[in-house]
C-alpha cells in the first residue's frame, strides 16, 4: 500500500465516481469519449489529483481517482463535470445540440470511497474490464 503525502497530511484515498449524461442519453461514442478520457487527465493534473482507471461509456462515466483530503467527493465531481462540459460542448457543437438545455451530465453521481488495496484492486478490474461485459447502454445496477 502506498501513501501519498501533502505538506500536513499522509493519506490513501481513492473513490469510485459514476455518473451519466443528462436523461442517460446515449452520446458518448468516439471521437467524444475519446476526448472526454484525455479531458479528466488534464483536469486532475491541473487540480492536484489523479485518475487511476477511467472508463467512458456510451451512456456513463467510471473513474477511478485518487485525491488529497482537502478535496471532498462532491468538489471532484464538480470540477470533473463543469469543466470537461465547457470543454467538450466548445469542441463539438453538434454534442449541444444533441443535449438540449444545455447541460452535458445529469445532476446526480455515485461514489464510493477505497482505502485498502483489495477493495481497489477490484474497482480497477471492473472498470478495466467492464467494456468486455457491457451488453450496451441500460441502468446501472450496484450490488451493496
Amino acid at each position: 500500500m502506498k501513501y501519498q503525502r501533502t505538506s500536513h497530511a499522509v493519506y490513501e484515498l481513492k473513490y469510485h465516481l459514476v455518473w451519466a449524461p443528462k436523461f442517460r442519453k446515449v452520446v458518448l461514442h468516439e471521437p467524444i469519449a475519446r476526448r472526454c478520457k484525455v479531458l479528466f487527465l488534464g483536469i486532475a493534473e491541473r487540480y492536484g489529483f489523479a485518475v487511476v482507471e477511467q472508463a467512458v461509456m456510451p451512456d456513463h462515466v467510471h473513474l477511478f481517482v485518487s485525491a488529497p483530503p482537502r478535496w471532498s467527493p462532491a468538489e471532484l465531481v464538480n470540477v470533473l463535470k463543469s469543466v470537461s462540459a465547457k470543454q467538450l460542448f466548445k469542441e463539438f457543437p453538434r454534442l449541444r445540440q444533441a443535449m438540449w438545455g444545455g447541460e452535458l451530465w445529469n445532476s446526480g453521481y455515485f461514489v464510493r470511497a477505497t482505502g485498502d488495496a483489495v477493495t481497489a484492486a477490484v474497482i480497477q478490474r471492473y472498470i478495466r474490464y467492464q467494456r468486455v461485459h457491457d451488453e450496451g447502454p441500460k441502468q446501472l445496477k450496484f450490488n451493496f
